[in-house]
């Protein structure tokens, strides 16, 4: 038996909901997760990290002094999974820390994700491998999405085409066709919108198991002009975030007299139809869907999901040994590896960047 090489992955998405902290063994031949943790966000960080997202006075400062924060709530995420896993710091290879994505402008030539990696390394003793999308974006890529590298690594089938969703904030797909390279690229809003229509209105961070939704209709109209946003019509490799969809999108589309239920129903159908079509256009003849990410969770998603891929398996990564809500986590750590190594970890041909790269900024310990 090989020996083991520990790597912790950190991982906070558009959903701002907290911090997946996953401590993974990368010495044998599949990622194995040996401990998770969770922390969430608390609200004023949440709508700081949400101010971020739009042009304001003396930003820079805030985001500097955010991205502290945010890696002060790393290192408590790391010791607390270290702690409850009985494992030392020094046994630690690297962190992978995704940080917290505030712009994503890869048709400008930058992303910017905050989190004070060298701040982190500072605080727990451990290498920190950061800044993974920057890379990709210089060779002429999206910088995103990143985690099919690892799908295609842990989670292809040699005769069996499988597509792994991720539904976060946003949506994206991994293609693992046999004997074909593999795609993917985001699909549109995940749980993001859902999100923030619940809070808006509930006051609750999210719609538990799609109840709410499930009491409303879909407004058809509504959904049509949704569907009509020109990012749905572009071909991959093709990224999105909150630079494009948030409440003032939303709000665009809004006549103001729509029950509020039925735009919650119809949001929740615009995320599964995205997903839906993405999978019917380009992943034609694909057998076996796979869902990661809090989406997975939400039960009458999934039940949407199911009645729109009839031909089609549709369950979580869990039925493939690989727990949904930190597949993510287990991806940055995996990148932290390929990075420590010297190796390529991008997909040009998910990405579009010119060639394969070595991701990531390293602040070593």
């Amino acid at each position: 038996m090989q020996q083991p090489e520990l790597y912790i992955g950190l991982m906070s998405g558009t959903s701002l909901d907290g911090i997946d902290a996953a401590l993974v063994d990368l010495g044998q031949t599949q990622p194995r997760l040996l401990a998770k943790y969770y922390l969430p966000f608390d609200d004023t960080l949440k709508s700081d990290l949400l101010a971020l997202h739009l042009p304001d006075h003396n930003e820079l400062h805030h985001a500097q002094l955010t991205g502290n924060r945010l890696a002060r709530l790393y290192a408590v995420a790391v010791n607390t999974l270290l702690d409850n896993a009985t494992t030392s710091n020094a046994k630690i290879e690297a962190i992978g820390c995704h940080g917290q994505t505030i712009r994503h402008c890869p048709e400008q030539g930058y992303t910017l994700q905050i989190g004070n990696a060298a701040l982190l390394a500072e605080l727990t003793g451990i290498t920190v491998v950061s800044d993974f999308r920057s890379r990709d974006i210089a060779a002429g890529g999206q910088g995103a999405p990143l985690v099919p590298a690892l799908h295609d690594y842990a989670l292809r089938h040699p005769g069996i085409h499988r597509v792994i969703v991720n539904i976060g904030g946003i949506s994206n797909l991994t293609n693992l066709s046999p004997d074909t390279a593999t795609s993917g690229f985001d699909c549109g809003p995940g749980n993001l919108l859902m999100d923030a229509w619940c809070m808006r209105h509930l006051g609750k961070p999210y719609d538990d198991n799609g109840t709410w939704a499930v009491s409303g209709q879909a407004l058809p109209a509504l959904l049509e002009q949704m569907l009509d946003e020109s990012f749905f019509a572009l071909p991959p490799p093709k990224s999105t975030g909150r630079d494009l969809f948030n409440m003032a999108w939303l709000q665009d589309k809004l006549q103001g007299n729509e029950r509020v239920e039925d735009v919650q129903a119809t949001l929740l159908e615009l995320t599964c139809r995205t997903i839906a079509q993405a999978i019917q256009k380009h992943c034609a003849g694909s057998t076996e869907i796979y869902l990661c990410g809090g989406g997975a969770r939400n039960q009458a998603l999934c039940n949407c999901l199911i009645g729109l891929l009839p031909g089609s398996s549709v369950q979580t990564t869990d039925a493939l040994g690989v727990d949904s809500d930190y597949l993510e986590a287990i991806a940055f750590a995996w990148l932290a590896q390929q990075t420590l190594r010297g190796k390529p970890a991008n997909l040009p041909q998910v990405t579009g960047a010119k060639h394969p790269c070595v991701l990531g900024a390293i602040y070593r310990n």
